[in-house]
């Protein structure tokens, strides 16, 4: 869904693919569709997972994963900020994730704009 994504993901993205990073890292896509899978697959493999909508629920997905991938040395980010500094308002806010290595993810980061809109969600 790369035509809704935000400038700064879309940027990052494009220079990942072509190693134009900071890092210099050559990225390529995989999308597996369960998030479970994808950050499996980022643990072995390397790279990120996530999700720039604001579709998953900070206290029953992200915030876990976060836990998991910093316990292995990565970071788990909303786009912004560490998932596991954010103190929900609720039991059911949702927010981005980008879950990867600590290098990656903050590269990410720092492209800015990488959150597609906040949308608030009715539990």
């Amino acid at each position: 869904r790369e035509p809704d994504w935000p400038d700064g993901l879309k940027k990052w993205i494009y220079e990942a693919k072509r190693g134009q990073t900071p890092s210099k890292t050559t990225f390529s896509s995989r999308y597996v569709c369960s998030l479970c899978a994808d950050v499996h697959r980022t643990l072995i493999k390397g790279g990120w997972a996530g999700n720039p909508r604001p579709h998953l629920r900070l206290l029953y997905e992200a915030a876990p994963l976060a836990h998991v991938v910093e316990a292995c040395g990565g970071r788990g980010s909303d786009g912004i900020s560490n998932l596991l500094d954010i103190t929900p308002d609720g039991l059911h806010d949702r927010t981005s994730v980008f879950l990867g290595s600590l290098n990656d993810i903050r590269e990410l980061e720092s492209y800015g704009n990488v959150q597609q809109g906040i949308t608030k969600y009715n539990s």
